[in-house]
């Protein structure tokens, strides 16, 4: 289980994030969600390990992860908003290098990388340096880096970045598949649509708080809303989509 208690970030004692709590169970998948600039970012580098919080701690089952963080991290899967990987680096070369900061062993390693390079249709390319990689097949590459050791944490943050419709698609089913064998997932994600068909719970921040939290169905009873779509608007408090689409064609169209 992966609880975090009251999750504060402060800059210049100005908080990013502020008392954010929320526990993940075993089969769940958590949707993160929430405008830019509501935190999402700064909470999932708390929940990673790569940023200390203000205030506030993350447990995983029970155990502040601050005690072992190492430990924690072999048992962490993570996929990046942005791609930042090593471009001088072979495809190949980057996964054993997350392999063996995992703590995997040599076979395991060579047989899961493989597997998953030709799952993920990058076998021919897994010798080619990153730096040639287009968009899509580096956002493979950081999944197959993310699933190989077989992990009980899963945080995916933005993961259909790049991907294809097919690519995109198989994604989704893994993660069905990995909630069914009891993974704990903390999904983030501006794709409302995806997020409404593969978790089971929410949560929505807004300018750093707590906006909403609960199942899909829950959300949507505490908004009267019938659409995720619709409550997240309401709840952030985001402009009239509809009419600032209308003043732009009219912008264009003005002499």
């Amino acid at each position: 289980m992966l609880e975090a208690i009251g999750l504060t970030k402060c800059y210049a004692s100005i908080p990013a994030v502020s008392q954010v709590s929320f526990t993940v169970r075993p089969g769940e998948i958590l949707g993160y969600l929430g405008p830019n600039g509501s935190g999402k970012s700064t909470t999932v580098k708390m929940i990673t390990g790569l940023m200390e919080p203000t205030r506030g701690k993350v447990l995983f089952h029970g155990n502040n992860i601050k005690d072992d963080l190492p430990a924690y991290k072999k048992v962490l899967g993570y996929v990046p908003e942005e791609a930042l990987l090593y471009p001088y680096m072979t495809g190949w070369e980057y996964l054993e290098f997350v392999g063996i900061l995992r703590g995997m062993d040599q076979k395991q390693l060579r047989k899961r990388a493989d597997a998953l390079l030709e799952l993920f249709l990058l076998f021919p390319f897994r010798h080619a340096t990153i730096a040639s990689y287009s968009k899509g097949m580096r956002q493979r590459i950081l999944l197959i880096a993310a699933l190989m050791h077989d992990p009980e944490i899963l945080v995916f943050d933005e993961p259909l970045s790049g991907l294809d419709v097919t690519s995109a698609m198989i994604f989704r089913k893994v993660v069905k598949s990995l909630s069914e064998q009891g993974k704990v997932i903390l999904y983030c994600s501006h794709v409302l649509e995806v997020v409404e068909k593969l978790c089971s719970h929410l949560l929505i921040l807004s300018k750093g708080t707590v906006a909403a939290h609960g199942s899909v169905s829950e959300v949507s009873r505490m908004t009267g809303l019938a659409t995720l779509e619709d409550s997240f608007s309401h709840l952030v408090k985001e402009q009239d989509a509809e009419q600032i689409a209308h003043d732009i064609v009219e912008v264009m169209a003005a002499p």
